[in-house]
């Protein structure tokens, strides 16, 4: 993993909430944090976009091209469709209902989905290979990349409510 970081999403993507310490916080939250104790260790992340208030809908975990990707859940994959760039498919977009949550979806892009993997295919949380990291780094400017020593190459996470039928 090279970074993490969080920014918008827009298309009904449920807020994220970060863990850790925020890395490009501004200067009054810094010293604030460090007068008062914020007391977050453990993970650093980086919201993304320039704002400090940004919107965390998407939560992108970087990694170089080929880095195989595992299930964030235990669930079922709904979908796999082509992600497309630019008018160019670029790899898939991966949604998997988690088991414990069936009333939302949980959306990766950005990855070669494995071969293996089919719509109705159970998967289990950091076990089941779902794909790996694209290079993305000659069609668009990652974000991650300002924080990184790389492209910024990534796979991008966002959750989103589950699709419901409504009956007459």
């Amino acid at each position: 993993m090279t970074a993490i970081g969080y920014h918008a999403a827009g298309d009904g993507a449920l807020a994220l909430e970060p863990i850790g310490r925020q890395a490009n916080e501004g200067l009054v939250s810094r010293v604030l944090g460090r007068l008062f104790g914020s007391g977050e260790g453990g993970l650093t992340y980086y919201k993304l976009g320039g704002e400090s208030g940004a919107d965390t809908s998407a939560l992108d975990v970087g990694a170089p091209p080929g880095t195989d990707v595992y299930s964030p859940v235990d669930g079922t994959v709904v979908g796999i469709t082509p992600y497309i760039v630019s008018e160019k498919t670029l790899g898939a977009r991966i949604d998997v209902q988690p088991v414990a949550a069936p009333s939302l979806v949980v959306t990766l892009t950005h990855l070669r989905p494995d071969p293996a993997l089919s719509v109705g295919s159970s998967v289990a949380a950091a076990r089941s290979k779902i794909g790996s990291v694209l290079d993305f780094s000659r069609v668009e400017r990652q974000a991650l990349a300002r924080y990184t020593q790389d492209a910024g190459n990534h796979v991008s996470v966002e959750v989103h409510p589950a699709a419901t039928l409504a009956l007459p």
